[in-house]
């Protein structure tokens, strides 16, 4: 894979668009109930500190990704098993995507329809999108970045220019302490979507030089980070901390009860159409990922790999026998156990590897 083949502007949206993706789809906080917006904030502040680990340990090396720094401070064969638990970890994580689409879109669109005929059409598109490498998707990102800033423009204007605004909901704030609300943030909204970055680790060395690029990654991320907040507390503001925390979809319940001027109704529709764009866009961005892993560790081109994991996405997408059970495992076993160990704890021990074996200056 060619190093410096995209634009800083390029990776910066892809991670703006990455951040957003899904998480818009849930509810981040809920068992805070009126607090989640500060249960937000402390998750985004703990992910910051993790996204400067990140970037610090990326200006050690600058041209290598993720899996070459691996292999190189780690040794070839603790490098290649490491390596190949990140391959599992983005490749679990676009099964999971793929199975919030399906579901996603029985519930709002098709429900005669099939989930495994709506989530093979997903992976063969995704596929195709990721045969033609990273520097593709990077574009396609930047063509779909005005629409979907666009449309989240338009609903956070009309949701509040309805009247749907309800704030004595956010009151009173930390009614149960601070407990509950560190509880919420650490480590299940530091995981799930702020510790995701750390598949950027992948990507950064293809930027090209002579940007300041750690500067650009932080603001981005500290945008991307006031805007799930606020996005999030809409939830709150209109629902209500019970109805909001207790719903499947509760930025979509609150997006169906605007009503303007009997002009401005049914935007539920192009709600799902940009959660359907931020799904495909996590999807793809972790495909890539493990693609590239895998012809970081065999040498075998990326190309080759695709059809192979795509198939294994497709049967890890239907282990959950139910949306509940999906749920269950990724919103709670997954973000508290498992991915903090890619998120944080292998960065970090490769951090101090890395600090341990940087040769000193004469």
């Amino acid at each position: 894979m060619n190093q410096n083949i995209t634009r800083v502007s390029e990776l910066i949206i892809c991670l703006v668009l990455f951040e957003v993706g899904s998480t818009t789809l849930f509810l981040l906080g809920g068992e805070a109930k009126q607090d989640a917006w500060l249960a937000v904030l402390i998750g985004a502040l703990l992910g910051l500190f993790l996204l400067l680990l990140h970037l610090a340990i990326h200006r050690q090396n600058p041209s290598l990704d993720l899996f070459l720094l691996f292999r190189r401070y780690m040794g070839k064969y603790l490098g290649t098993c490491i390596n190949l638990m990140f391959v599992g970890y983005f490749t679990y994580e676009t099964s999971r995507n793929l199975r919030d689409l399906g579901e996603l879109t029985v519930m709002t669109l098709l429900n005669q329809t099939p989930m495994w005929i709506i989530i093979l059409i997903t992976i063969l598109v995704i596929s195709n999108n990721v045969r033609y490498g990273p520097e593709i998707f990077f574009l396609i990102c930047v063509v779909l970045f005005p629409f979907m800033l666009f449309t989240y423009m338009v609903i956070g204007i009309l949701i509040p220019a309805s009247g749907l605004i309800h704030y004595d909901f956010m009151f009173p704030i930390l009614e149960n302490g601070l407990k509950p609300v560190l509880k919420t943030a650490i480590p299940d909204i530091v995981s799930f979507p702020f510790g995701q970055t750390v598949l950027f680790l992948v990507f950064y060395p293809l930027a090209t030089k002579g940007r300041n690029l750690s500067r650009a990654v932080i603001i981005s991320y500290i945008v991307v980070a006031l805007f799930l907040t606020l996005f999030n507390q809409l939830n709150i503001l209109v629902l209500g901390p019970k109805i909001a925390a207790n719903s499947t979809l509760p930025l979509l319940e609150t997006v169906q009860l605007i009503q303007l001027a009997e002009v401005f109704e049914r935007m539920d529709a192009l709600f799902i159409m940009i959660l359907f764009l931020g799904l495909g866009i996590k999807m793809t961005a972790f495909f890539n990922g493990a693609v590239i892993g895998l012809e970081r560790i065999t040498g075998v081109r990326s190309k080759k790999w695709i059809l192979p994991l795509g198939a294994i996405i497709l049967g890890l997408s239907f282990l959950s026998p139910n949306y509940t059970y999906h749920m269950e495992i990724g919103r709670v076993v997954a973000v508290k156990y498992w991915w903090p160990i890619f998120q944080f704890v292998l960065p970090l021990l490769l951090f101090v590897i890395m600090l341990i074996r940087k040769p000193k200056k004469k």
